[in-house]
């Protein structure tokens, strides 16, 4: 892809969502960026496991083996050798790459982090030693194994003191000019054989392992947010990434504890493609009719941890929002351009307390209202199954594109990916399953019914969608 495409997701983290969900994230955040903690969870994906009989149990059956199934890569020999990595470089030291550095040290590998300023680099420091100090507090670990962790980390101004590392991963914003000039010049640092990895949320992995002469060494590594704590690991196959790098990232990535699912190089990948459908629809949505908070109860009563307006503003309405090149052509423009931001400002698509608890706001309600106007639209009444339908159906749709795509290899890898990055109700088992459960033709009606009032492209039934529909059958 050329260097100049707009990849949209970029403005969309999605799994930033997940800072939410657990009260055992011992997480601080710098710079005022917002963080939840939840004593008292609502339905969450990954607790679930009691009291669940026939489908809620057949999807915890089925997600058992998927998470299993999701280590296995039919085209790499299993005999295949794999890199040691005895010694892990972080390039970044903010919020996901210290969250990144921690998932090393935890299981005693000695990480060197680096920092472009001595305040940057001090800050990351002094975070992951307060994560750990809390931690300590708790009972879940000893002062000693405080030390010891942070004993095995350092820090460093300089990037050539990454030459010895086996593995590095870059933690750096998301700007792909900053990104290929950093893989620039580690190709001209890093020992041969050294793994360079991107933790890039969206972009193109294949131009910037392009930026070295060692593309078959680039691999991407996207964590999840906060990095310490949440399981899923996306491993981006680049289009000339070894087979041995593969296979030694999804090692690895058990050894650090994460379930890693191997994925395609696009837009998003496989998460953040199919949450941008969702993000999309609710946009759509409340231009109809409905307000943000009832989009939101409907997403949170099928059992996701939060609806899209209450991600958007946990994640920051700004993530990608420049002052001075905004028109207001967006509701979100025009929230961000009256410094409401999201949680971190005390306003969003909600008003918010001290405690952070959300509030329908008149004024966001206005705001609709006048969009709508513009745009010619009247409100009306639209039904929770319809609001389910907008949300969920668009995405099922991107996941069978992902899969005629050969960017994920089965649809339960996609399953995986949604219940351990997004929240996904373990009791429905990803949205591929969930697909199967109300079965492909009734998704394939309601899609064409869709495109059909609305003339809009975006309801087209992929190819692979249709086909399985037509057979009667189900993503396999």
């Amino acid at each position: 892809m050329a260097s100049d495409t707009v990849w949209p997701l970029t403005k969309i983290p999605g799994e930033k969502l997940m800072v939410a969900l657990t009260d055992m994230a011992d997480y601080q955040v710098e710079d005022g960026v917002a963080v939840i903690t939840i004593d008292n969870p609502p339905v969450n994906a990954l607790s679930q496991g009691v009291r669940l009989t026939g489908p809620q149990s057949a999807a915890q059956q089925y997600f058992f083996f998927a998470e299993r199934q999701a280590a296995k890569i039919p085209d790499i020999p299993r005999d295949t050798a794999e890199r040691e990595i005895n010694k892990v470089g972080v390039i970044g030291a903010g919020t996901m790459g210290g969250g990144i550095a921690m998932n090393m040290v935890n299981v005693g590998i000695p990480v060197t982090i680096v920092e472009t300023s001595q305040d940057a680099l001090d800050r990351g420091l002094g975070v992951i030693r307060k994560n750990y100090q809390n931690t300590a507090s708790k009972g879940r670990i000893s002062q000693q194994d405080v030390e010891r962790r942070c004993g095995l980390i350092t820090g460093s101004l300089e990037l050539s003191d990454l030459a010895d590392c086996d593995l590095i991963i870059e933690a750096v914003f998301e700007n792909m000019d900053v990104k290929k000039e950093i893989f620039t010049r580690l190709d001209s640092i890093a020992k041969a054989g050294a793994i360079l990895a991107s933790n890039t949320s969206a972009l193109n992995l294949n131009e910037i392992a392009a930026a070295t002469s060692r593309p078959q060494d680039v691999i991407g590594l996207h964590f999840f947010s906060p990095a310490n704590v949440m399981k899923l690991l996306e491993v981006v196959r680049g289009e000339k990434t070894a087979k041995d790098v593969i296979k030694t990232s999804m090692s690895f990535a058990k050894r650090i504890r994460k379930t890693a699912v191997l994925v395609g190089v696009c837009p998003g990948f496989v998460g953040n493609r199919m949450l941008f459908t969702r993000q999309a629809q609710a946009q759509q949505l409340i231009l109809e009719g409905p307000l943000p908070h009832q989009v939101d109860k409907v997403i949170y009563d099928f059992g996701l941890p939060m609806g899209p307006f209450q991600m958007s503003d946990l994640a920051g309405l700004d993530i990608g929002w420049n002052k001075e090149t905004s028109k207001g052509e967006t509701i979100r423009d025009r929230l961000c351009e009256l410094d409401r931001r999201g949680q971190k400002t005390g306003a969003g698509y909600y008003d918010y307390d001290e405690k952070r608890k959300p509030t329908p706001s008149p004024v966001v309600e206005e705001i609709i209202h006048e969009f709508a106007t513009q745009a010619g639209m009247g409100s009306r009444e639209i039904s929770d199954e319809e609001i389910l339908q907008r949300c969920i159906y668009p995405m099922i749709n991107e996941g069978a594109k992902i899969l005629q795509e050969g960017l994920a290899i089965r649809a339960s890898d996609i399953d995986v990916v949604w219940v351990y990055g997004y929240g996904w109700p373990l009791y429905r088992g990803g949205p591929m399953h969930y697909a199967n459960s109300i079965g492909l033709d009734k998704v394939v009606a309601a899609l064409r019914q869709y495109q059909q009032q609305t003339g809009d492209e975006f309801w087209q039934p992929c190819k692979l969608l249709v086909e399985l529909a037509e057979q009667g059958v189900g993503f396999s």
